[in-house]
């Protein structure tokens, strides 16, 4: 897409950056989650919210489907809760079946249910987390290039480390989320539920994420749930301003208060 190499001319992407996002055939893939346009969007500024959701056949195994399925749509009320909701664009995407809803006012997105989410199939984790980081990164250029201030808040959820990526690894991921956070209105967040194996800390380390914005639940619903709570407000209290953006950003979950997890 051109787009990615109009961020590296601005030098808002690194070549390395720009090498991951121009994979053959992501071009396609990242245009078609683009959704609704500035016109639709009546808002003086904008929070554009991508969540990329593990649906592999471990989320069924481990009998987490539940609780992920409430945990996304707690995070979805609360967001539509929210005085920002009439500037919050959300798109969600999962692992294997694709995309849940292209980017949308947070109003128009579907809860899920156990009808339209049904775990199956591999964690191709690297190769999904860049398309959804371009995805973040060409939505908030179309909407800087009409002049709509705009933030983004890219959440990860997985409990299982990469199963079946074939373009990226964690240091290809490094490069475009490293340009992202170099910039003050990218904000990435990670969860890994765990799965009695795999480090999380260190994978999403890998990946560029802080420490500060990755969260390890234990697997059960009461620790999972409370990792959700902590996303929810974390992406709504993000969306407020940009001085309480900032402040998520430098502190993580901590800046929450009351963190333990």
């Amino acid at each position: 897409m051109n787009v990615f190499k109009e961020l590296a001319d601005e030098g808002e992407l690194t070549a390395d950056a720009l090498r991951t996002l121009q994979i053959i055939d992501y071009g396609a893939q990242i245009k078609d989650a683009m959704g609704i346009s500035v016109d639709d969007v009546e808002a003086s500024e904008t929070t554009i919210v991508t969540l990329l959701l593990d649906d592999s056949s471990s989320i069924e195994h481990a009998g987490n489907t539940r609780v992920l399925i409430d945990g996304t749509n707690l995070t979805l009320k609360a967001l539509k809760d929210s005085k920002q909701a009439s500037g919050i664009l959300m798109h969600v995407e999962a692992l294997n079946k694709g995309t849940y809803s292209p980017y949308v006012l947070i109003d128009n997105i579907a809860p899920l249910t156990g009808t339209t989410f049904r775990p199956y199939g591999n964690t191709p984790l690297y190769d999904k987390a860049a398309i959804v980081l371009g995805r973040s990164l060409a939505k908030k250029k179309e909407f800087a290039d009409n002049n709509v201030p705009t933030r983004t808040i890219t959440v990860i959820i997985t409990d299982g480390a990469d199963v079946g990526s074939s373009q990226h690894t964690p240091a290809t991921i490094k490069h475009v989320v490293d340009s992202m956070l170099r910039q003050e209105e990218h904000l990435i967040l990670a969860m890994g539920i765990d799965d009695g194996q795999t480090n999380f800390r260190r994978i999403f380390a890998e990946m560029g994420i802080p420490d500060a914005c990755i969260l390890t639940p234990g697997n059960s619903p009461s620790e999972i749930r409370k990792c959700f709570q902590f996303v929810s407000q974390s992406a709504v209290r993000a969306s407020q301003n940009a001085a309480a953006f900032s402040n998520i950003k430098t502190g993580g979950f901590s800046a929450l208060g009351g963190f333990g997890t």
